[in-house]
């Protein structure tokens, strides 16, 4: 048999013979450099080649030999060259499984985009039963490369469910299948669900339904999943679930039957820390379950406690699980403790770079994480390039911090940060954003030059793409207009939920049209019945309070719930405050809803533009 060298020098010196007629002069193939230089001369060679048919068949098997030598850069400038632009029809089935498997292993989203968009999902039927299992996982990977989820969910409904040894290869799918599901909008799972044909498509499209209303209980979920089980009995997933739905139809029987709930009732944050009990509470006497569970919640004022000797007296009391503290530096006293016997749920995030203990789980409004949700929803916009004006003090530094990790880690860049206070001079603050003021000091330096005064029209900086606005309403509503005023009111603007005080004001926030900004279900979603409740018996929860009502309503979600993230990849929780995960060091982070001001209100927006 001839080998993969020998056949590359073959052909060298059969191309150069043809189209030089001259001798094959001695060349090394072992370097990426000759590799890909003889990846060239393959590609002219069939590009001279009269026999379409031959020259792409050639071209095929020597991506394929690539790929066996893990040389998946060579597969790839074979494989998106000109003459596989448009493979023949005999060829299709071949090029598409050794396209995908040298897209998936080069993790190239671009490249899986376009193999997604030429690929049907049936496509795996194409293949012998020795390889559509794997044609199958192959394309599941494209899709998800392409953030397409519901195709990949959709083309791994295909595979047959095994049994015996093979059970856990079923298990991984069925998880792989859920987490997809799990990232469908809304209403892209409902009208997916009126067009599904076959029991096993229609099934897992109503059970991804099931579990997706915010704030729904721990035991209303549990009891969703076993009443689908009886619907649909034979089912794949009806024997084996998901590892996330087990796990929470487990937890059913292991919640916390004490909680202690430690929150400031007196002193400054005395407001903060009542809407935080409010929501809990409210959470609590929500759930219709919470008669049959016999749970205790006992509430402490932690205001002028020390931290350290208020943890030893709530430990003392047996409780199985402690909410709170709310104070940042008590968060830090308590992670300082040497053992954590009962574990935590604090209503606040430790300062970098301090390392939480096993037992510490941290949960909060977090500046951090709109400042990663604006990076996200930046890059696909395709707006990597911005301008920012941040807040001085604490809260801005962080959110400038996350707010630059999150762009380089999305390929964006701040092109210039301005930070300011909400008595400085925002026009100025706003010309010194747009680079105002050095297009006049050019002008100023021309007119020196030249001795003669110049006609002078300033220009702001022309590299951006968007503006980040971190600002209060009363503040981003003078902002918004001298944008204009500079000329860049052109420029898509992006805001925390800063800028929104909580309830339409149309009148006063006319001035922040078109501002794109994020906020949490509890401000947003248009259907909330724990809202629409909540806000009758607690008139007084607007605004920020509001969000902390709805902190601490997710923080009575989370405390049956703290297993589930923690051991389950991808798994989430569907709270008022957003799509709740947990990092890897216990940190619960959040993903916010998003919503644009039209006509002075908030109007929603799609939580994201990935999917097609």
């Amino acid at each position: 048999m001839i080998s993969m060298l020998q056949r590359k020098s073959l052909f060298i010196c059969l191309l150069t013979s043809l189209l030089m007629a001259g001798g094959c002069a001695q060349t090394s193939l072992q370097s990426q450099d000759a590799a890909t230089a003889a990846a060239a001369i393959q590609l002219a060679a069939a590009r001279a080649s009269s026999d379409r048919l031959g020259a792409q068949t050639y071209l095929l098997r020597t991506a394929a030999d690539y790929q066996q030598q893990g040389d998946h850069e060579s597969a790839r400038q074979i494989l998106t060259s000109a003459p596989l632009r448009q493979p023949l029809t005999e060829l299709t089935d071949q090029y598409l499984l050794l396209a995908m498997t040298s897209a998936g292993e080069l993790n190239d989203p671009a490249w899986a985009s376009r193999i997604a968009q030429a690929v049907d999902l049936d496509q795996p039927q194409n293949y012998s039963d020795d390889l559509r299992a794997r044609a199958v996982q192959l394309q599941a990977n494209i899709y998800r490369l392409a953030r397409r989820f519901l195709d990949e969910a959709q083309v791994l409904m295909q595979l047959p469910p095994e049994s015996g040894e093979s059970a856990p290869r079923t298990l991984a799918t069925h998880d792989t299948i859920w987490q997809a599901l799990k990232q469908v909008p809304d209403s892209r799972l409902d009208a997916a669900s009126r067009r599904a044909i076959g029991y096993t498509t229609q099934g897992w499209f109503e059970l991804a339904a099931l579990l997706r209303q915010p704030g729904q209980t721990l035991e209303a979920q549990s009891q969703a999943i076993r009443q689908w089980q009886s619907n649909w009995p034979d089912h794949p997933a009806t024997a084996i679930l998901p590892s996330e739905l087990q796990l929470i139809t487990t937890l059913v029987q292991e919640r916390p039957e004490r909680i202690a709930l430690a929150v400031p009732l007196s002193g400054p944050l005395a407001s903060a820390g009542a809407a935080i009990r409010d929501g809990f509470m409210a959470a609590f006497y929500d759930d219709l379950n919470q008669t049959e569970l016999a749970l205790e919640i006992s509430v402490h004022d932690t205001h002028g406690q020390p931290a350290e000797a208020l943890y030893t007296a709530l430990v003392a009391a047996g409780p199985d699980l402690i909410v709170g503290p709310l104070d940042k530096d008590a968060v830090a006293a308590i992670n300082r403790l040497e053992t954590l016997p009962v574990p935590v749920l604090a209503l606040n995030y430790l300062n970098p770079p301090a390392t939480p203990r096993a037992a510490l789980y941290q949960f909060g409004l977090a500046a951090e994480d709109e400042a990663r949700q604006i990076a996200r929803r930046l890059r696909e916009d395709n707006s990597p390039q911005v301008l920012a004006l941040i807040p001085k003090g604490e809260w801005g530094d962080r959110f400038e911090a996350a707010l630059i990790e999150g762009l380089a880690t999305h390929d964006g860049t701040a092109l210039k940060i301005e930070r300011f206070f909400g008595t400085d001079n925002l026009r100025q603050v706003t010309a010194d954003l747009f680079g105002i003021n050095q297009s006049r000091a050019r002008a100023v330096d021309v007119e020196r030059t030249i001795g003669t005064n110049v006609e002078f029209e300033p220009r702001r900086r022309q590299d951006a793409d968007a503006i980040v606005m971190v600002a209060p309403p009363a503040i981003g509503r003078q902002f918004k207009p001298l944008f204009a005023y500079y000329f860049g009111g052109d420029l898509p603007v992006y805001s925390p939920s800063i800028v929104y005080e909580g309830h339409p004001d149309p009148s006063r926030d006319r001035d922040l049209n078109a501002v794109m900004f994020t906020d949490t279900p509890w401000m947003l979603a248009e259907e909330n019945p724990f809202r629409d409740t909540a806000t009758k018996a607690f008139q007084s929860i607007q605004g920020q309070l509001g969000r902390l009502f709805a902190l601490g309503a997710d923080a009575y979600q989370l405390s049956a719930r703290l297993p589930l993230l923690q051991h389950i990849p991808d798994s989430s929780v569907a709270g008022q405050t957003g799509l709740l995960t947990m990092s890897a060091d216990g940190s619960i982070q959040r993903t916010q809803l998003w919503a644009q001001f039209r006509n002075g209100s908030p109007a929603p927006l799609p939580t994201t533009s990935a999917e097609e």
